[in-house]
């Protein structure tokens, strides 16, 4: 399974909002990781949507968590992010599978994806960015 590029830099910017408690904005973002600016201003205004963060406009707007990091769990964070009903057609999507129903797939898929899915939710935002001044630095450094 692969995570979308959306979920990847929600997370990503999740774990730069946990090693500050400084406001952050896109485009300090965008600099920092080196992705575009539009991508991830779509991405703050879904976490923002989903009450990950809170953002301010203006000059010195930007985001910040709107929870503790430990409050976040990335099982969660996949769910809003990812679309999980169309993992194969048989499973929600908008295609119809001629032999739905009589093969074993559809079971065997959507057991693998809740395993998936239960293993992430034993994490939260703490524990992806558990050195939160690495991180930082990291952050730091890419922008110089």
């Amino acid at each position: 399974m692969q995570l979308s590029l959306k979920t990847d830099y929600a997370l990503r910017m999740l774990m730069a909002l946990a090693s500050t408690d400084e406001v952050l904005s896109v485009d300090w973002m965008a600099e920092h990781y080196g992705i575009s600016r539009n991508h991830l201003a779509k991405v703050a205004q879904q976490l923002n949507a989903h009450g990950l963060v809170n953002t301010t406009r203006g000059r010195s707007g930007g985001m910040q968590l709107a929870r503790e990091p430990s409050q976040i769990n990335v099982g969660s964070v996949i769910r809003e992010f990812e679309r999980l009903d169309g993992f194969v057609a048989c499973m929600g999507g908008e295609h119809v599978c001629t032999i739905d129903g009589v093969c074993g797939l559809k079971p065997a898929l959507g057991g693998a994806l809740e395993a998936f899915l239960s293993h992430l939710d034993r994490f939260t935002l703490a524990d992806i960015a558990r050195k939160p001044m690495a991180i930082r630095e990291r952050l730091l450094d890419q922008a110089d």
